[in-house]
């Protein structure tokens, strides 16, 4: 794998990225922690152009996005112009609205809508829908069927894409390897950080930190397809620049 490969989600910076300046600077400190790419998510309101601009001055390629559900409904057109200046394939949402997740009506519901967006995506635009779960898409919806199993058995593989996030995997009960054998052909975007165990707690960690098998997930991520692989952590313990520099250390150790 190239490193080119390994990106920063810029959630896990978003206290520093609420205006211009923030951002511009946090994209030229992500270049010289060694990270290629981005996923914007988190970001305050700014004007698409200015974003590229910056991203093209720190040599950073946009690999996907986190977007609102409403704007997805709302608003595609100008969501996938925004995609096409970034030269971004992946349009991702990072969760799914509350309203959706009662029962397995309420995911047939979801599924219904974002499989005609997704589909239209693909077919008038050329971008990829990718879903981010977290761990309560791992309750059971239908006797056995956990809600997660209902949106990968019952998607169109051609349009509809996952971006699993291994450590919420792991907290819903999981396994991260079988998930991206489960997948296979369907992520171009994994999210990687790591579980540790804190006075008993499940905390998050920098990759190499926690307990998760992470060699082993990596390599089932590389054989099963997945093309860009994205760091984030949602709470950290150090400033998350540190943070970040350490995990991509690690990806590093692992894929030389």
């Amino acid at each position: 794998m190239k490193l080119s490969t390994i990106g920063a989600q810029m959630y896990t910076l978003r206290e520093f990225t609420q205006t211009p300046e923030g951002l511009r600077e946090s994209f030229r400190r992500l270049k010289e922690i060694g990270y290629q790419a981005v996923q914007v998510s988190g970001i305050g309101q700014m004007d698409p152009a200015l974003v590229k601009q910056y991203a093209d001055e720190s040599g950073l390629a946009i690999c996907a996005t986190h977007v609102p559900w409403n704007r997805l409904v709302n608003d595609l057109e100008a969501l996938a112009a925004e995609h096409k200046l970034w030269n971004c394939p992946n349009i991702g949402l990072g969760s799914l609205p509350q309203e959706y997740r009662e029962n397995g009506a309420g995911y047939r519901c979801f599924l219904e809508q974002a499989s005609q967006i997704a589909k239209e995506l693909k077919v008038k635009h050329g971008l990829q829908f990718i879903y981010h779960n977290h761990d309560f898409e791992f309750e059971r919806v239908e006797g056995e069927l956990t809600a997660l199993e209902l949106l990968l058995n019952e998607s169109d593989p051609a349009v509809f894409g996952f971006e699993l996030d291994m450590y919420w995997v792991q907290a819903g009960g999981g396994s991260p390897l079988a998930w991206a054998e489960k997948v296979k052909g369907r992520m171009p975007v994994v999210h990687l950080k790591d579980m540790a165990m804190v006075s008993g707690k499940p905390v998050f960690a920098e990759i190499g930190e926690g307990n998760m098998d992470y060699p082993a997930i990596i390599e089932t991520c590389r054989r099963t397809g997945v093309e860009w692989f994205v760091v984030e952590q949602d709470v950290c313990r150090r400033d998350p620049f540190e943070s970040l520099a350490i995990s991509l250390n690690y990806l590093k150790g692992l894929l030389s």
